[in-house]
């Protein structure tokens, strides 16, 4: 992935190091904040509510336990680039959506307004809540944000073998995160978030968890969307990038994920796609480079 020819977004706002003010970093309840991180990434890859696992802490013995996250030296990040050179990498990645989503707006007759994107370490407040690193990458809504601690794209690399460790591709496939998450940006301004979260609290839980899928596998699409416009303008991609990008899709698929932590694949505890939904939806949106094609709400 050449970055040389994207633009960089001014509003990335670089929060690592910083530390989360007001963070409970004692115990809470009775359960080390370690082990609610734990707790906080079996919940993110099963697709449960965390809440409901920290009450129950005695499923993390037959994990065997966790080892503590160290943390980065002074000057790199997790993912193993300095920490100017990641955030070069973010600002470029988000400058080029706030290019294309204008102009697809603009085609449209509508008006863009760009998300800002907040880098962290560990965890920070957001409007919707505390952001943890173990929570992945998320949109906020409330106050129109992405929550991003680069230490998610080391998981990517090495913990779910979304792309080889170290390989330039690798970067394509770390856009691909930071696009979906801007797809959800795309899908707030368009009014389907607040449409789905209002039908959500109509629904069973089974229910609000397919309607979940669908947005997300939507967001998917869109990200796709974004990348069949950058290289059209920029051809900004390389041998392998799309292919490391699908890797990274099929690896973070719900059914992926179960089959690591628990053995076997619960469909109804889905909240994002199976693998092969993934991989599909944003390819859809890669090749044909239109939004219509997302409609991931009528498709069967």
């Amino acid at each position: 992935m050449r970055l040389d020819q994207l633009p960089r977004s001014d509003r990335v706002e670089d929060q690592r190091g910083q530390g989360p003010s007001g963070f409970p970093m004692g115990r809470a309840g009775g359960v080390g904040l370690s082990t609610i991180v734990i707790l906080v990434l079996i919940g993110w890859a099963l697709g449960i509510n965390p809440m409901y696992l920290i009450g129950g802490a005695e499923v993390l013995s037959q994990l065997g336990g966790s080892p503590e996250q160290s943390q980065p030296a002074p000057g790199t990040t997790k993912a193993g680039l300095p920490a100017d050179q990641m955030k070069e990498f973010v600002s470029a990645v988000l400058g080029s959506t706030e290019v294309q989503w204008n102009e697809i707006f603009a085609r449209s007759g509508k008006t863009y307004q760009a998300p800002s994107l907040v880098m962290f370490s560990g965890a920070t407040r957001s409007a919707c809540g505390y952001a943890a690193s173990a929570m992945g990458p998320f949109y906020c809504p409330n106050d129109q944000k992405i929550y991003l601690d680069t230490a998610f794209f080391q998981d990517i690399e090495r913990r779910f073998r979304g792309c080889e460790v170290g390989s330039k591709s690798c970067q394509f496939a770390q856009a691909y995160v930071i696009t979906h998450e801007v797809g959800h940006h795309v899908q707030n301004l368009l009014g389907v978030l607040p449409h789905v979260q209002e039908a959500q609290q109509r629904l069973d839980k089974t229910e609000a968890n397919q309607l979940q899928v669908r947005v997300e596998l939507q967001a998917d699409c869109l990200a796709g969307v974004w990348a069949h416009h950058a290289e059209e303008k920029w051809r900004f991609l390389e041998p392998g990038d799309v292919e490391a990008a699908m890797q990274t899709a099929s690896a973070i698929g719900d059914d992926r994920l179960q089959r690591q932590t628990q053995g076997y694949v619960v469909p109804d505890a889905f909240t994002h796609g199976s693998s092969e939904q993934r991989v599909r939806w944003f390819m859809n949106g890669l090749k044909s480079g239109r939004v219509a094609s997302c409609d991931t709400f009528q498709a069967r």
